[in-house]
């Protein structure tokens, strides 16, 4: 079944023009005819050219960053650098404040006595051992190698270093206790043994002795001997200088020299005064005695006007305590 298209009555068609023509005619006319359309003032007719748009904007942006630029606030706030830098100079002000305080001197102090006593006895060691060929040679003569004499000379060097080890040991030890050992007749078996040492050593090669005589040998097998006396004479030296130190902050009240050591009354017997050991040669103390001399001897300048109590008992030969006595009596006295 097919649809036939339906054919437009004529009276439709008409009164579908008519009212379009209708609407078109109630509808305002957008543009008069025959007349040109309406331009714009042309671009720039007002002065606003590009380049004037672009420096206004300039002068706008400069007002506006010269407003800003009056707030110091970015100034006050601190960039990382400088918060590391600050928080180094807190660290470093910290370790300043600890390094004053007495019980850190003291342990640096002993630190560096250990460190000092340990490279004085290993230079110790080598220069008795660099010294154990010259005297192996001197010792065993015209033997020949492998001979009972030519071993037994070998053994010359290192058991007279033994001995002088013991006693640059002991001495240095009580150095470090604050107790250096003065002693002449150990000073002059340290003495005896490095003069041994160093004969030994130079015998073979001295002007006369030696076939052929150089400077240069004689130099370098002396060379041990000499190190060896250096490192003797001068441990004690500074052992009896840290024994000295002061580890109180300098400038504090009271402090007017070295400290003085712990009382020694437990060395004084029933019958003797207290800070006078045995076998110092006094037996009984007279302070005042003692007072009055010390005044002599600050006057005579042999003596400081106000001295440690470690100082009068150096210069009086008494005990400790007794030292501290008078001290005491000076400070109450005047000092003379």
């Amino acid at each position: 079944m097919t649809a036939q298209a339906s054919t437009p009555d004529p009276d439709e068609v008409g009164q579908g023009i008519n009212a379009l023509e209708a609407y078109l005619a109630a509808q305002p006319p957008t543009q008069k005819p025959n007349q040109p359309p309406v331009q714009g003032p042309e671009p720039g007719a007002d002065g606003r050219t590009r380049r004037v748009r672009k420096l206004a904007g300039e002068v706008a942006e400069a007002h506006r960053l010269a407003e800003l630029q009056d707030d110091d606030t970015p100034l006050l706030l601190d960039s990382g650098r400088v918060r590391k830098r600050r928080r180094k100079a807190h660290e470093a002000s910290r370790l300043h404040k600890l390094g004053q305080d007495p019980a850190m001197r003291a342990w640096q102090a002993a630190r560096m006595r250990r460190l000092l006593v340990a490279a004085g006895m290993v230079a110790l060691t080598l220069a008795l051992a660099w010294s154990t060929a010259g005297v192996q040679a001197f010792a065993a003569g015209d033997a020949e190698d492998w001979t009972p004499a030519w071993v037994f000379a070998w053994l010359v060097e290192p058991f007279m270093s033994l001995a002088l080890l013991t006693v640059v040991g002991a001495k240095a030890y009580l150095g470090t206790r604050g107790q250096p050992i003065k002693s002449s007749k150990l000073d002059r078996i340290e003495y005896g043994f490095l003069g041994l040492t160093l004969t030994m050593n130079a015998w073979p090669y001295l002007p006369g002795v030696a076939d052929s005589f150089e400077v240069s040998r004689l130099v370098l097998h002396i060379l041990g001997p000499i190190v060896a006396v250096a490192v003797v004479t001068a441990l004690p030296i500074i052992l009896e200088a840290f024994a000295r130190l002061d580890h109180r902050p300098a400038g504090v009240a009271g402090v007017t020299g070295p400290l003085t050591g712990p009382s020694y009354s437990a060395n004084a017997g029933a019958d003797r005064p207290a800070g006078n050991p045995p076998g110092n040669g006094v037996d009984r103390v007279d302070v005042a005695a003692l007072t009055d001399r010390a005044r002599r001897l600050i006057a005579s300048g042999d003596l400081p006007a106000a001295p440690s109590a470690n100082a009068l008992r150096q210069a009086l030969r008494c005990g400790m305590d007794t030292a501290r006595q008078v001290r005491d009596e000076l400070r109450a006295g005047g000092g003379g």
